[in-house]
């Protein structure tokens, strides 16, 4: 009898909203066949991202189903590193992972345990809610989690205690806007139509990047400091603004403490001295404060590739002080955004965890290499990595290496895919992704939650995070009656505080923060600080920084290695998510004077070295950098250069003046041709 050939389901299409790191907080549109995603794009039920996504988004069914993916638990049989592994049961695994913290906990106590994560990319179902709770109860090591947004946050809450942003929506209101440290063609692509509308309307565009990109090519004014150099540029356009009268006393007065010793400090900034240690013409910045100073309502977009660097707390901090000292609050369309997370205060993440945070030891993310290789007391016996893939994402890479190579170490790593971090793993964990479990997402650009439910059936074994954390909760005795499992559950507590977003998210799956979806900074929106003034020499801060708040430190540059090197994010990655989806050798970006001084052309292949390491990889002549400056993207794997290592083996694990900070931009190396 012939076969019988069943005729494939046509595709449905089904809601979802994407919680990876970006602000703009999309919704989706999801096709999914015989269960199966086939394809994503953008829906219109987040009016900001107006039914399109980004190209690195749309390629998600590749990660889901593609050669990477994580399907099933599995335990080390080669050497680590190798890839060598053998099928395992998920009971089999949860066992081992159970005996292996009960035994370190046991012979070390709880803290020989290190969770190590970020989560960046996850909603609020999978990232500290459960897997807090597990760590808190065993009395594990908690960490500090640095690598990005600490020196940010540190200045934004000092400053303004978090204050909630201009909204992008109102970005076409404004004359003014500017872009300092912040990419939106690579992070954020829907603010790039917000701005392109204000620019037709008849805005100012200025931004402040140390290379020529898509939107700096379209603007009024681009500066392009060296790397660190934002501080001394911001510093004297304050100075500009006290000394030219063009300071707006009243409002500081009524608004503001600590503004008479912002403007003491900024005073030996004239310009002169600014151009010199920004490598930013003096008649450029003063061009830049003229333009601020005149616009409203002027809008300052800050981004966080200006706070990879020693001086990138007090640099974040003077730039947030800027529409203070110059008067842009009050009106629509004018003030600041960092990150809006400080909007969704109502949320309830203590009630999803469900156990205080203990007193113990704390590990800076930053310094992994050195926690795993030192001998603390106690050593790390047990690091359970998950949420990230710290070997591509940590600096001074090499050291990480070597720590994840320690024979007496045991690691977990519980993953969507097989990243460079999963090979040196003693067993790996299959985890599902946002589109095959259910869960709450927001933003912190736009002013969106989005609930989400499973729209695909979990390839392979994959489980999601809350269901493993409650199921080794329960392996080691530490669960609790009450404990908040599910994802209805957790939903519930997290929302308990808020009648009106569960309400609206019943009804349209999406809702807005307390203060709107568009609030009016000094109006409908103040500093969360105790006093609801701006607080612009924080007494925290200015102890916190090593020689005090707005302290410029100079250029690591040495002549042994002149060359800074950056790593922000491309249009390709969301930090190292997706990252194996792309095969190709990532090449070094250099100027042509650079090149030409050293003998080298587009397409060489070359080694970047200093102190902790060399890369090699090829070689991309572009008059896009300033001078002085080369580029390795961040988000690289093992396999994107021809030495298996990256950008990351070159940084160092030094700290930022503000929140103990990564300072990946403060990388200084030389190049040369590869023998």
């Amino acid at each position: 009898m012939a076969e019988i050939l069943r005729t494939p389901e046509p595709p449905i299409h089904l809601t979802s909203a994407c919680p990876l790191d970006c602000p703009d907080a999309c919704s989706l549109d999801v096709q999914v066949a015989d269960g199966r995603v086939v394809k994503l794009d953008g829906s219109r039920r987040n009016p900001f991202t107006e039914g399109y996504i980004c190209a690195k988004v749309r390629r998600f069914p590749e990660l889901l189903y593609g050669e990477g993916r994580l399907l099933y638990p599995a335990v080390r049989k080669g050497a680590k590193g190798s890839g060598a592994f053998e099928r395992i049961s998920w009971d089999e695994a949860l066992d081992l992972v159970a005996a292996k913290m009960r035994e370190a906990k046991e012979r070390w106590g709880g803290e020989a345990i290190l969770p190590f994560c970020y989560g960046g990319s996850n909603g609020l179902l999978t990232h500290e809610a459960v897997d807090f709770r597990l760590f808190y109860r065993l009395g594990a090591s908690r960490l500090l989690r640095t690598v990005c947004a600490a020196p940010t946050g540190r200045a934004a809450t000092g400053l303004y205690g978090k204050m909630p942003g201009v909204a992008f929506s109102d970005y076409p209101l404004a004359k003014l806007i500017v872009l300092w440290g912040v990419n939106p063609s690579a992070s954020g692509i829907h603010l790039v139509p917000v701005i392109q509308e204000a620019q037709r309307r008849g805005a100012g565009l200025v931004v402040i990047d140390p290379r020529k990109t898509p939107l700096a090519k379209k603007a009024d004014l681009h500066l392009m400091p060296r790397p660190g150099g934002d501080l001394p540029l911001a510093l004297s356009v304050i100075r500009w603004l006290f000394a030219g009268g063009k300071a707006d006393l009243s409002f500081l007065a009524a608004h503001a403490t600590g503004w008479e010793e912002l403007r003491r400090r900024a005073e030996p900034w004239i310009f002169e001295r600014a151009a010199e240690a920004s490598g930013v013409a003096a008649e450029d910045i003063e061009r830049f404060a003229s333009l601020y100073a005149e616009a409203s309502p002027a809008v300052l977009r800050t981004g966080w590739g200006f706070e990879r660097n020693r001086n990138g707390g007090s640099a974040v901090a003077a730039a947030l002080a800027l529409p203070a000292v110059a008067g842009k609050f009050g009106v629509r369309g004018g003030g600041y955004t960092m990150s809006n997370s400080g909007a969704w205060g109502v949320i309830d993440r203590a009630a999803a965890v469900a156990e205080p945070e203990p007193a113990t030891r704390e590990i800076n993310m930053n310094r992994l290499g050195e926690t795993l290789l030192e001998r603390r007391d106690p050593p790390v016996s047990v690091l359970f990595s998950y949420n990230c893939n710290p070997l591509a994402t940590i600096p001074n890479q090499e050291r990480v290496r070597r720590g994840l190579q320690r024979e007496d170490l045991f690691t977990v790593v519980f993953e969507q895919v097989w990243t460079d971090t999963a090979r040196y793993a003693d067993l790996v964990l299959p985890a599902t992704t946002f589109l095959e479990h259910a869960e709450m997402s927001r933003g912190y650009g736009a002013y969106v939650l989005h609930r989400s439910a499973a729209v695909a059936a979990p390839a392979g074994e994959a489980r999601p995070n809350y269901a493993v954390f409650a199921e080794l909760c329960r392996r080691l005795g530490l669960d609790r009656p009450g404990d908040p499992e599910t994802a209805e559950e957790l939903e519930a507590v997290l929302l308990r505080r808020s009648e009106r977003m569960r309400g609206e998210l019943d009804r349209d799956g999406i809702a807005a923060p307390d203060c709107g979806p568009a609030p009016v900074q000094f109006v409908d929106s103040f500093p969360l600080t105790s006093d609801r003034k701006a607080h612009l020499v924080p007494d925290d801060l200015d102890r916190e920084a090593p020689h005090g708040l707005y302290a410029y430190q100079d250029d690591p540059a040495t002549e042994r290695y002149p060359l800074a090197l950056i790593s922000p994010a491309t249009g390709r990655t969301v930090s190292s998510s997706l990252g194996h989806l792309y095969r190709d050798t990532v090449p070094l970006e250099m100027h042509p004077d650079d090149a030409a001084r050293r003998g080298l052309a587009h397409g060489d292949t070359v080694r970047i070295w200093n102190d902790l390491a060399e890369v090699r990889t090829t070689l991309r002549v572009s008059a896009d950098l300033r001078p002085g400056v080369v580029l390795l993207p961040k988000g690289m794997w093992s396999h994107h250069t021809l030495s298996g290592n990256t950008a990351n083996a070159l940084a160092p694990d030094s700290y930022a003046d503000l929140g103990e900070g990564a300072c990946f931009n403060d990388a200084r190396v030389e190049v040369a041709r590869a023998c």
